[in-house]
């Protein structure tokens, strides 16, 4: 167990110790983490076409991914509001930047296309078994593996050039505190709901430390656990981020730290935007110490779930 968990961590911290300075080689980086990414999902969709009464399982993932994030966002919700009280962090409007971009469709667009990638594996891996092509899901499943280890050599290599140095995130103590309760929140009530989706308490755990980082989460819990629970990681982060696009917009002026918390890991990138527009510049320093924290910590702490 603890030897496959440094199998996988082995290409993340090889990453963080690369440092890169040339613009155009962090834009490759950047353009295969997102093409690693479409190559994966891809791959779990089909690998979960392989699956026996594909639409029982679908049904029954449909609402595992469904109680998972209620019982998450319950606890979130509650934590990050608790937090929230007691922060002096307020959003200023006034000080938004113009052109941010500020539609809903728009922002989810990106998410939405995730879900399509998927669908496309399942109707892909559906058409190898009419041509009864068994060996495709094998080779399958062995190129998901080797496509993940270079997903996080990449991701390590991101993070350590973020431009986030280490002294400026220990000094955000907002962005600390945010990070740390969404973290804690999120792993209780992946606690709470391990009971309910029929898992042990270390995978509900897991399922639930990926953070809203739903590109991540399906890849390595669908790697240790099987395509069907992948699958419902996925889509449990996913419906953070898209319920977050909804969510910032309506609560940040009154308050900040539960709109950029609930966003999770996705608070650096893709609901920085939204927050950064309805909340004003103030508040990305802090959306981005939160959302790093997180990205740092779930892949780590996903993997060490699973090995226990």
């Amino acid at each position: 167990m603890l030897s496959g968990l440094l199998i996988v961590l082995l290409p993340l911290v090889l990453g963080y110790l690369v440092p890169v300075r040339h613009p155009a080689v962090l834009t490759a980086i950047n353009r295969g983490v997102n093409a690693s990414v479409y190559v994966i999902l891809l791959l779990m969709g089909f690998g979960l076409a392989g699956l026996e009464n594909l639409a029982g399982q679908l049904s029954r993932m449909g609402g595992q991914a469904l109680t998972l994030f209620l019982v998450t966002s319950a606890c979130n919700l509650a934590g990050l509001w608790w937090l929230s009280c007691r922060l002096r962090l307020a959003a200023d409007p006034s000080r938004v930047v113009p052109g941010a971009p500020t539609s809903k469709l728009a922002a989810m667009a990106g998410s939405l296309g995730l879900v399509g990638v998927v669908l496309l594996g399942v109707t892909l891996g559906l058409a190898a078994g009419w041509l009864s092509a068994a060996p495709l899901h094998a080779m399958a499943e062995t190129l998901a593996e080797w496509v993940l280890y270079i997903l996080l050599a990449l991701i390590g290599c991101q993070l350590r050039n973020s431009g986030m140095p280490l002294r400026q995130i220990l000094l955000n103590h907002h962005g600390l505190a945010i990070a740390l309760t969404l973290a804690v929140t999120s792993l209780a009530g992946g606690l709470i709901a391990a009971p309910l989706l029929g898992l042990r308490w270390n995978e509900g755990l897991a399922m639930a430390a990926g953070f809203g980082w739903y590109s991540l989460s399906g890849i390595l819990v669908g790697d240790a656990l099987g395509p069907a629970l992948g699958a419902v990681a996925f889509f449990n982060d996913l419906t953070r981020e898209l319920v977050a696009f909804v969510l910032i917009p309506l609560v940040i002026r009154r308050h900040a730290a539960l709109a950029i918390g609930y966003g999770g890991a996705t608070s650096m990138d893709f609901t920085l935007p939204v927050i950064q527009q309805h909340g004003g510049v103030g508040c990305v320093p802090v959306a981005v110490v939160s959302g790093f924290l997180l990205s740092l910590l779930s892949p780590p702490l996903i993997l060490f779930l699973l090995t226990l």
